[in-house]
């Protein structure tokens, strides 16, 4: 009982993977193993994620709302929030960017021929719509917003509230009251879903463990260990480095207070999952002030995705190459631009990015069979592009509260 959070986690999580290797490898051929164990373990891990998506949308409604009233004033807002986003656009195009140039210098997939693969059905054929997406934002029914977990639409919501609340000033001081009391019971709730975290991450685990097909990888390893090698070096190596250049956080402490939340994501495979434990790394490990949290962290799930820039442009290169399409010159920058509406458009939820990569397969013409490839190697794939995208959450909103604290300063002489 005296382990830390994170230490437990990682126990959960390996014991999860060994046994459930071993009732792949050792016992598959007894039901009891193989079926009921399975799927007891399937069920704790599908509640577990359940109890953590049934807070997600109230914590995220709340945590905004909070930390808009407690900026200084309305001014702080419109800064702090143009901020946050040109970072993780930034973020978003340097990792789109530099998996494209790793992809155009390997050339993943080339010389291996993928064309005799069986076929998936993708119900997915459209690119998504600019103005679409931004007209989208704006919910025509609030309650269909929050059932259907439309972060945008949530964001958008509480970014009006709290906007308003906050320009009432004293009149609406018992709403603010009201919202800083239920982001504290929000916390409490998060609090005791995670003290349940290392048996819902040996559920999750063993049932990956139990059920992979290793033997579907091994041609296309070199596709596999490509992308992870990316997305490990943006998680160990991009980020930290980059908070300890503009910030006082060193690489090494930066890794230290993200390993929970690397952890938790692996298992989870989900950036919206994963919110509270990005909050809780940002506000009590890293010291970030709770109004840049409370906006960014949320936003960052919908749409900071360097992880999945990453799979998506790695992926669309090495099904080109492997099923002798190459992708030609011109069809390079409206791949660049797809990649990046659908990276911002994959959303915090498990598989986002393999559903965005079965759009792009149809759009730019490649065989639907391929997508078969792709799914069998997802699973892999999400749990470590989720960890990148919440640690690139961390990093971007630890760099963005480091150049608001002269701002912070100014209003408290002020």
């Amino acid at each position: 009982m005296t382990k830390s959070l994170s230490t437990r986690i990682f126990i959960g999580l390996f014991l999860g993977v060994l046994l459930g290797s071993i009732v792949q490898f050792a016992l598959n051929d007894v039901a009891f193993f193989s079926g009921t164990l399975v799927e007891v373990a399937s069920g704790i891990g599908k509640m577990f994620v359940n109890m953590i998506m049934m807070l997600v949308v109230p914590l995220v409604f709340v945590s905004i709302v909070c930390g808009v009233c407690e900026l200084q004033d309305l001014k702080s807002f419109g800064r702090l929030g143009g901020k946050t986003f040109s970072f993780y656009i930034i973020n978003t195009l340097v990792a789109i960017t530099a998996a494209f140039a790793v992809a155009m210098l390997i050339e993943p997939g080339k010389g291996v021929d993928m064309s005799s693969a069986g076929g998936v059905d993708i119900t997915a054929t459209e690119l998504p719509n600019l103005m679409t997406l931004i007209v989208n934002i704006v919910p025509n029914n609030p309650f269909s917003a929050f059932t259907s977990g439309n972060m945008l639409q949530v964001i958008f919501m509480a970014l009006l509230l709290g906007g308003v609340i906050k320009s009432l000033g004293e009149v609406a001081k018992g709403a603010v009251k009201g919202f800083q009391t239920a982001n504290v019971i929000m916390m409490r709730l998060i609090s005791v879903v995670m003290n349940l975290a290392p048996i819902g991450v040996f559920a999750l685990m063993f049932k990956l463990g139990a059920t992979l097909e290793p033997e579907i990888f091994f041609s296309v390893v070199q596709y596999l260990l490509l992308i992870l090698g990316l997305l490990l070096l943006w998680i160990f190596v991009v980020y930290p480095y980059a908070v300890s250049f503009f910030t006082q956080v060193s690489a090494k402490q930066f890794r230290e207070k993200t390993r929970e939340q690397i952890l938790f994501s692996l298992s989870t495979a989900s950036s919206n999952a994963t919110i509270p434990v990005t909050m809780r790394t940002l506000t009590d490990k890293l010291g970030v002030n709770r109004a840049v949290a409370g906006f960014g962290v949320p936003l960052g799930a919908t749409m900071n995705m360097g992880g999945v820039s990453i799979y998506i442009t790695i992926a669309i290169f090495f099904v080109a190459n492997a099923f002798g399409m190459p992708i030609s010159g011109d069809q390079i920058p409206a791949l660049l631009f797809s990649v990046f509406l659908l990276s911002v458009g994959a959303g915090g939820v498990p598989g986002g990015g393999m559903v965005m990569i079965g759009v792009l397969i149809h759009q730019m013409g490649l065989p639907v069979e391929a997508f078969a490839i792709v799914a069998a190697l997802d699973r892999i794939i999400d749990m470590v592009l989720t960890s990148c995208n919440v640690v690139g959450d961390t990093a971007v909103l630890t760099i963005v509260d480091q150049t608001e604290k002269p701002h912070q300063i100014e209003a408290e002489k002020a």
